[in-house]
Parts: C-alpha cells; structure tokens; sequence
C-alpha cells in the first residue's frame, strides 16, 4: 500500500523520464517541458528551421526554434496514439480504479481526430504514428495490465503537459502555420482547469483509501 502511494506522488517525474524517451525525436517547440525553449539539438533537426536575428546592432545571435507543418503532423498523430490509448483503457478495464477516470472532460481523442480530418481534406499528408509513440502505448499498455498507480501517474500527467505547455504551442503554431486557426486540439469545453483538479483529487482519494 505504502509503495503505490509513493508511485502517486511520484507521477510528475515519472511522466517526464517517458515523455522524453518516447517522443525523443519530437521537435522541441512541440513538447511541453519547461526546459525546451532553451535547448538546442546538437544535430539539425530537419523539422525545423533555425532562424537568427541580430538585434540591437549586437554581435551575439539569438537562435528561435520554428515548428514546420511536418513535425507538427508528427506531433499531433502521436498525441492522439496515446489519448487514443489511455482513453480505451480506463473505458474498457475492468480495474475498479480506472472506473473513477472516465469522462472527466479532459478527453482528446475525439478532438485529435477532427483536427487531422481537417488537416487531410487540404491534401496534406497525415503521417504514420512513429516508432517512440508506438513504443511508448505499448509501454502503457502493459503498465495498465501490472500497475494501476503508476499508469494513472502517466494517465495523469499526459493531461497535465498537454493543458500546461498547450496554449504556448497552440500560440506559436496558429501564428506560423495555420493562419490564426485554433485547433480543436486546444479547446476545451467549461473549466479545463477544474477538470483538472478533479481528476488530481481522485488520485489523492485512491492514495489515501490504498494507505
């Protein structure tokens, strides 16, 4: 009992370790860790451009990380593997715990797919999930069969990088890409916020009833 609760307090760190494995060849602009601003891949990324500007008649270069269509596609069919993925399971599980994760109104899935519908009808080319997205549902996959807690740890912080780091990506991208368009993929419906707060309360609950 002691141990889940460990692996429940332990969600952020633990969420952050397999994001960044899984989705290690995702343009940095598109992830949400708070460090991704200010790290530069030693290889060029070929998703991305590198624009420099030499501002204030200065001798330094200040390097900005742009996002391309292409790496954006790549980002969002992988995104919605994995809500796609952890959607199913706490619908389908006959784990108790799953069954208090169900229709929080954080769900993505439905919103991924209308997105990359509108994004198809411009002929534009929707890509395969890649190699890490699949790796990283199959590593849910069997998370949710052996540990509950530390998939709802996952389950958790899925949301919670996506709604903490979105409105900044959902800003860039719109500005650069899609001509001011707001994707469903950043919309929510009521309080995101609230929602939030109520699946992180019923996380603490099952942590205290484990203890």
């Amino acid at each position: 009992m002691e141990e889940k609760k460990r692996e429940l307090k332990d969600m952020k760190k633990t969420r952050n370790e397999e994001k960044d494995e899984a989705f290690s060849d995702v343009p940095p602009i598109m992830t949400s860790g708070s460090d991704t601003e200010n790290t530069q891949s030693e290889e060029e990324d070929d998703d991305f451009e590198t624009e420099k500007s030499n501002d204030n008649g200065t001798d330094g270069e200040a390097e900005t990380w742009c996002p391309s269509m292409e790496g954006f596609l790549r980002y969002l069919v992988d995104s919605k593997l994995v809500f796609n993925t952890i959607e199913r399971i706490v619908d389908e599980s006959y784990d108790d715990s799953y069954a208090y994760f169900r229709k929080t109104g954080l769900e993505r899935s439905a919103c991924l797919s209308k997105d990359l519908e509108w994004f198809s009808q411009r002929d534009l080319v929707v890509p395969e999930p890649s190699n890490p997205g699949v790796s990283y549902v199959t590593y849910l996959e069997e998370l949710a069969e052996k540990n509950a807690p530390l998939f709802l740890a996952h389950f958790y912080n899925i949301y919670f990088s996506h709604i903490a780091g979105g409105q900044v990506i959902a800003r860039k991208v719109s500005e650069q890409l899609l001509e001011g368009r707001e994707l469903e993929f950043y919309k929510w419906e009521g309080d995101v916020q609230e929602s939030l707060k109520g699946v992180r309360q019923k996380l603490n609950m099952l942590g205290e009833v484990d203890d």
